[in-house]
């Protein structure tokens, strides 16, 4: 009777470290299904915005983020300066285009900086095949990162935070330094 009670024993156990190693590629995956379902309330759950928003300014020219404007009841003379001063966003779409489910779906399909046009006023039809696989690129206890190679060359990284022993969230987009170059239709049928 002990022998098959240690047996499952530690089968639940072999289980559970399975699952706490994996689990930051099933975050990637539910993001991914989330945002090309257009399930805003899983993204929700899944994607820290704040941390997203203030990973991509710099990337995108849009300044500094590190340290983010008071509020208007915390400091208003602060407040209102930094609204002044602050640099207009250049010709390329701004933080809010990066951060749609289609923008997010498509930068989980390798599209790279082009995933953007995803939330403009035309864009490009959804695409179709088979998605690629993430590329585990970095493990810690707290923090995981998984690439997605670009069509285009570049590589997209994406940082998941742990937010409980198997709760993980996207925190971090590490965009290729490529160019976007424009998605064409692909031809169906």
């Amino acid at each position: 009777m002990q022998r098959p009670l240690g047996t499952v024993l530690a089968l639940i156990l072999v289980a559970a470290i399975a699952a706490f190693f994996a689990a930051p590629a099933v975050a990637f995956l539910g993001v991914r299904s989330a945002a090309e379902s257009d399930d805003v309330e899983a993204l929700s759950k899944l994607v820290d915005y704040g941390a997203l928003r203030q990973a991509l300014r710099p990337q995108l020219g849009e300044g500094p983020a590190a340290v983010p404007a008071p509020g208007f009841l915390e400091d208003p003379v602060e407040a209102v300066r930094r609204r002044l001063a602050e640099p207009r966003p250049g010709p390329g779409p701004g933080v809010d285009a990066w951060l749609s489910p289609a923008a997010i779906s498509g930068l989980l399909r390798g599209e790279g900086r082009a995933a953007a046009q995803r939330s403009g006023p035309n864009p490009p039809p959804p695409a179709t095949g088979a998605a690629p696989w993430p590329k585990p690129v970095y493990w810690s206890i707290n923090r995981a990162r998984l690439a997605i190679d670009a069509e285009g060359g570049g590589r997209t990284v994406f940082t998941f935070s742990r937010v409980g022993p198997y709760d993980w969230r996207l925190t971090h987009i590490g965009l290729p330094d490529v160019p976007p170059a424009p998605i064409e239709a692909t031809p169906t049928g």
